[in-house]
């Protein structure tokens, strides 16, 4: 159970308190962040395999869908009973053994940035990092004026520019990371795909 909800942090547990200041950009940071943007904001669809390793060593596989804006889907492989789903502006996190199911406000967790309609790395998303190395461009922001519900790092590969993970850190530096492979992308996917079905209300509603 306690490994079940790490696995789960980075997607729907803020931390208590979090320190964060500006970065000061130079030009080929603001050329890369337009990068970023540009690539993140012509993103309408992806699917791809992810392998999630938490801060403590815990790791899970599963498959994963984002659809722009405001739709995510995560499926873990057994024997992790986790199924997490993002839309509707809320994010849906559902314990299949437990039967057991959590919501979360997509604009009070960290990864609701990644769904944004239009992502700006500017005025309502604060930047404190740019960094580069290895091919790599790693991007490190928050929410402006909400640094308390986590940070964000976006790594992408810079040749072609492509997202490959993302890690959500807390106050006290416990990083949660989400790499991406296998990804697909353009794909048309039927929005029941992102459609939380309690079993409970399932059941309670005589619906097999």
């Amino acid at each position: 159970m306690q490994r079940r909800a790490l696995l789960a942090l980075p997607f729907l547990l803020p931390p208590l308190t979090a320190l964060a200041q500006p970065a000061t950009l130079n030009e080929r940071d603001r050329a890369d962040l337009a990068r970023a943007e540009t690539w993140m904001n012509g993103l309408q669809s992806l699917k791809a395999r992810f392998l999630q390793i938490a801060q403590n060593g815990a790791s899970a596989e599963g498959t994963g869908w984002i659809v722009r804006p405001g739709r995510m889907r995560f499926e873990y492989d057994p024997p992790e009973p986790l199924l997490l789903v993002a839309s509707h502006g809320q994010f849906f996190y559902f314990d299949k053994q437990l039967r057991q199911a959590t919501t979360v406000a997509l604009s009070a967790t960290p990864l609701g940035i990644l769904l944004n309609e239009n992502l700006r790395f500017s005025g309502d998303i604060t930047v404190t990092g740019v960094q580069r190395g290895g091919g790599l461009l790693r991007i490190t922001l928050f929410r402006t004026g909400r640094a308390a519900e986590g940070r964000l790092t976006l790594v992408f590969a810079e040749q072609p520019m492509e997202l490959k993970q993302w890690a959500v850190v807390d106050a006290q530096g416990r990083e949660t990371r989400v790499s991406l492979f296998q990804a697909e992308y353009g794909g048309r996917y039927p929005s029941s795909l992102f459609e939380f079905n309690d079993p409970r209300f399932r059941e309670q509603l005589g619906i097999p």
